[in-house]
């Protein structure tokens, strides 16, 4: 039995080591070894759970009680624990420190202290989070120090306008085809807008960050621990709690409330008022804003001021002159009131069509002379499109290029003669490409290969083309033919005369600026302005020889109903022989007006110097504003009396005694003429004749012929390019690109070769987003750019430029950043004490407010800016602006761009550009565009 045990068990060694191998039996073991030491700590863990449940259960705990002695000690180590020292200084600037501490302070106590202590009256912490809070700081000013702030603020800040500006109106088109009309016009807008954002940053769309406040928050919260990152010392941005408590303060209790105002509508619209404040108000561009609004609510809310203020006018019990000055307030405010309602009834009743149909309407329009049109900018814009479509261009780049012709050409033969008079002879070379030029003219417009060929009669062609060949041309060589085709343009019924019929002739007196109403209630001459008055005063001027003298006051007078100023005016002429002549005279506004329009009439080159007080729409008859009135009329005259003008202009003296003497104004010119002087005016001012602009170009002939042919569009064989794409259509040649110039941002299409000259470069950029010169035709777009860097060159371009970075350096010195710290300060806590939330302003206040911005927008546009690009579209382009400041999802993607800029500016050295796109990643649109993508690579 013995050996079978032996056997049996040898044998199922035997195979349990072949089947499990020879490590088995310590596998074996250890298995055996974990089964005792698992219940053995199992036994002691229940044991010990059992064990603290029945001490908890006792009256007493055995434990022994703590001594005495480590109270005490630590009693006494909190009274030897010595205060934490901070070091006030923060950006090396004291007008900065200061404020700036007390920012810290404010902080420190309205968002940690009002809770902290309810749980500790312990200061260290409070200490550290402001030593914290400094060393932040003090590295944020360090590295500000460090940076070149001007291409900032002088290149990507206009940049991320102007592209924030084209995502709008890329929106704004898209609304305007949309077919879905029942929904949100205010939510599909959002949305389109940040669709064209989409397309334009390729891999970023803030849409999530605007438009969801939880998002937001993150958003806020990711940047902040970034900068804390960046900012702190390691050991402090380690310290979760720390970190975590400056994060929250500065995302939710600095940036996100900052945010929300800044990208406030009506905050925008008080701050542009606030910003306009200095210019006075333009009744004008108010009546104009009126009667352009689509917005019932701003009307209606202009409506019940009015009827508020009429309310509290009737109520006043006064006598005397007073009575006058209030009967006018009230006849303006009745007006006022009387263009809401219409405009009021019109939005209603959805009868609302083109601003031009009805400007059509308003009664005769101007006309305006063929030779004018041909030598106006925005005139010639509009008269080029319509004889394209006439199928006539030709005609006109052929009339155009023959102006230009002979300028140049007396230019240069009057430049030869003086090299020839100095001893130098290069004539033949100048005849010579005199001749090359004329000859260009010919073939490019009057020979038999031309396309297409100017129509006119043979008999002069031939002639021309004989003498080209024979003799050397002269400038007036082209005058016969150029005469005749301007003939035929002004008679011919297919072009002037149709064109004066056309919606483009319509369109263009709109961008001159001469579609108004016939008259406005309460015009200067008093229509319908009624209450009694009498005239005051008297105008005194004493001077030597025979010149009249003059001084005088305005006062009020009623006819019939109909009130206006009268002005007194009280003559001096002093003889020869030393006797004087006194009387008085009276002269109403329309009387200076008529005798103003002579005096330029008869002495144009004074239509530069003479400038007669403008009209002014409602409140005329204010003392304040007659008092005005009177001194700028003492002066026009005063100019006029002058003995430098007098010994100028002998014969203009007659025309100055006629309208001071004491007899009734025989008026020149009718009621309607002075209406469309008014109007013409600044059409006249604005006329640059083709000779002055070729005046000041180069010597060379070569040179100039380049020029003429840049300004006026059609020149030789150099402007073949041109010619083929204004006249045969063909496109021009630009680099090729796979991306649409308009789905990108504004600085990639900048052409840094023209000039790298600031103020150029910005205008040029600014220019073309807000008033969207893209549409313009390019001989326009072009002339409006050359103009723009003659005005830069004329007025100091690089004493612009330094100014500007003058300036730059002035926003970011240390005064005035403790000036903007110390205007945080002040807003955030007024006397020291937290702001609290203001309340949301009634809504009558906010569309009066939005009324009182856009007239101070567009009362602060220059006249000299309309004559450039036109009056309709710059009133679209301010007006664009405005309405991109009202929509706060819109406004907040700006401050957002904005701030990535400074940051990516601020911190070069880190990938700033690709965080913010990881961050932005979150957005659906993103992942739709970027799938859109890969099915659109598929297919190709």
């Amino acid at each position: 039995m013995l050996l079978s045990i032996w056997g049996w068990g040898g044998l199922g060694v035997v195979l349990f080591l072949v089947t499990f191998g020879p490590f088995a039996i310590f596998y074996l073991a250890f298995y055996i070894f974990c089964f005792i030491g698992g219940g053995f700590a199992v036994t002691l863990l229940y044991g010990k759970i059992n064990s603290e449940k029945h001490l908890e259960k006792c009256e007493q705990s055995y434990l022994p009680p703590t001594q005495i002695g480590i109270l005490k000690t630590l009693d006494e180590m909190k009274l030897e624990m010595k205060p934490i020292k901070i070091d006030r200084r923060l950006t090396g600037s004291s007008f900065i420190d200061e404020p700036l501490q007390q920012v810290i302070q404010f902080a420190l106590r309205d968002y940690i202290q009002y809770w902290y202590y309810t749980l500790s009256e312990d200061e260290s912490f409070l200490l550290e989070i402001r030593q914290t809070l400094q060393n932040a700081l003090v590295q944020f000013s360090t590295r500000s120090k460090e940076v070149d702030w001007q291409p900032y603020f002088t290149t990507r800040l206009v940049d991320d306008f102007a592209t924030h500006l084209r995502v709008f109106r890329k929106a704004q088109d898209r609304l305007a085809d949309r077919e879905d009309k029942k929904r949100d016009i205010t939510e599909e807008l959002v949305d389109s807008f940040f669709e064209a954002e989409m397309e334009m940053e390729r891999k970023i769309c803030r849409d999530v960050v605007c438009t969801s406040h939880k998002d937001e928050e993150g958003f806020l919260r990711d940047l902040c621990e970034l900068l804390l990152y960046l900012l702190l010392p390691p050991g402090d941005f380690h310290n979760k709690n720390m970190r975590y408590f400056l994060r929250e303060v500065l995302a939710r209790g600095v940036l996100l409330p900052l945010i929300n105002q800044l990208s406030d509508p009506d905050y925008i619209n008080q701050f542009v008022i606030w910003m306009i404040r200095d210019s006075s108000c333009n009744y004008e561009a108010f009546m104009n804003i009126l009667k352009l609004t689509d917005k019932p609510a701003e009307l209606e809310a202009v409506k019940d001021k009015v009827l508020e203020e009429l309310q509290y006018l009737r109520s006043l019990d006064t006598a005397g002159d007073d009575i006058n000055v209030i009967k006018n307030q009230i006849n303006s405010l009745l007006f006022v009131k009387k263009v809401c309602e219409t405009r009021i009834q019109r939005l209603h009743s959805g009868k609302e069509v083109d601003a031009l149909k009805l400007a059509a309407n308003f009664g005769k329009l101007c006309v305006i002379p063929l030779d004018h049109i041909l030598i106006h900018n925005i005139a010639l814009q509009f008269f080029m499109d319509f004889m394209q479509a006439a199928g006539a261009q030709a005609e006109l780049f052929f009339w155009l290029t023959v102006e230009g012709y002979r300028v140049t050409a007396q230019q240069q033969l009057e430049a030869m003669q003086g090299q020839q008079t100095d001893g130098k002879k290069q004539s033949s070379a100048t005849k010579g490409l005199l001749k090359a030029a004329a000859l260009g003219v010919y073939e490019q417009y009057l020979s038999d290969k031309a396309s297409p060929r100017v129509q006119v009669d043979e008999a002069p062609v031939t002639t021309l083309g004989e003498k080209l060949q024979k003799d050397d041309p002269t400038p007036e060589i082209f005058d016969e033919i150029q005469k005749n085709v301007y003939d035929m343009m002004l008679r011919d019924e297919r072009y002037y005369p149709s064109f004066k019929q056309s919606p483009l002739y319509v369109r263009m007196l709109a961008e001159l600026d001469m579609l108004k109403e016939p008259s406005y209630r309460g015009s200067d001459d008093g229509d319908g302005e009624s209450f009694n008055g009498s005239p005051t005063g008297s105008i005194n001027l004493v001077t030597d020889a025979c010149l009249p003298g003059f001084w005088g006051a305005a006062g009020v007078c009623n006819d019939h109903g109909k009130t206006y100023a009268l002005y007194a005016i009280t003559v001096f002429r002093r003889s020869h022989d030393g006797s004087e002549d006194c009387w008085k005279t009276y002269r109403r506004y329309s009387d200076f007006h008529d005798f103003h329009m002579r005096v330029i009439e008869q002495f144009e080159n004074l239509a530069s110097i003479l400038k007669l007080p403008g009209k002014k729409t409602f409140n005329n008859m204010d003392r304040d504003f007659l008092e005005k009135r009177k001194k700028d009329l003492n002066t026009y005259l005063q100019l006029l009396l002058n003995p430098e003008m007098v010994k100028a202009c002998p014969t203009l003296i007659p025309y100055v005694y006629d309208f001071l003497e004491n007899k009734a104004y025989s008026k020149g010119k009718g009621e309607f003429a002075r209406k469309i002087d008014t109007f013409v005016n600044p059409l006249r001012s604005s006329m640059r004749n083709v000779s002055n602009a070729v005046k000041g170009l180069p010597d060379s002939l070569a040179e100039g012929m380049t020029k003429v042919s840049d300004n006026m569009g059609r020149m030789s064989e150099r402007l073949g390019q041109d010619i083929k794409q204004s006249i045969l259509k063909v496109p021009p040649l630009l680099p090729k690109s796979d991306i649409d110039p308009e789905h990108c941002r504004v600085s990639a299409q900048l052409d840094d070769n023209v000039d790298d000259n600031i103020p150029l470069r910005v205008m040029l950029l600014l220019m073309d987003e807000v008033f969207d010169l893209k549409e313009k035709n390019q001989w326009l777009r072009r002339n409006i750019k050359n103009l723009l860097q003659q005005l830069i060159r004329a007025t100091y371009g690089d004493t612009i430029n330094r100014k500007i970075v003058d300036h730059v350096d002035y926003l970011t010195s240390p005064e005035q950043v403790a000036d903007y710290v110390k205007k945080f300060r002040d807003s955030y806590w007024p006397n020291g004490i937290l702001a609290e939330t203001p309340p949301r302003r009634d809504k009558s206040i906010r569309m009066r407010t939005r009324i009182a911005a856009k007239t101070s927008l567009l009362g602060i546009m220059p006249d000299e800016l309309k004559h450039i690009i036109g009056a309709d579209t710059t009133r679209k382009g301010i007006l664009r602006v405005f309405d991109m400041f009202q929509y706060q999802p819109m406004n907040r993607r700006l401050v957002y761009v904005f701030l990535e800029g400074f940051l990516e500016t601020m911190f070069p050295q880190y990938k700033f550009p690709e965080l913010f796109v990881k961050l932005h990643s979150r957005s659906p649109r993103v992942h739709r565009y970027g799938q859109k993508l890969k099915s659109s690579s598929l297919k190709r």
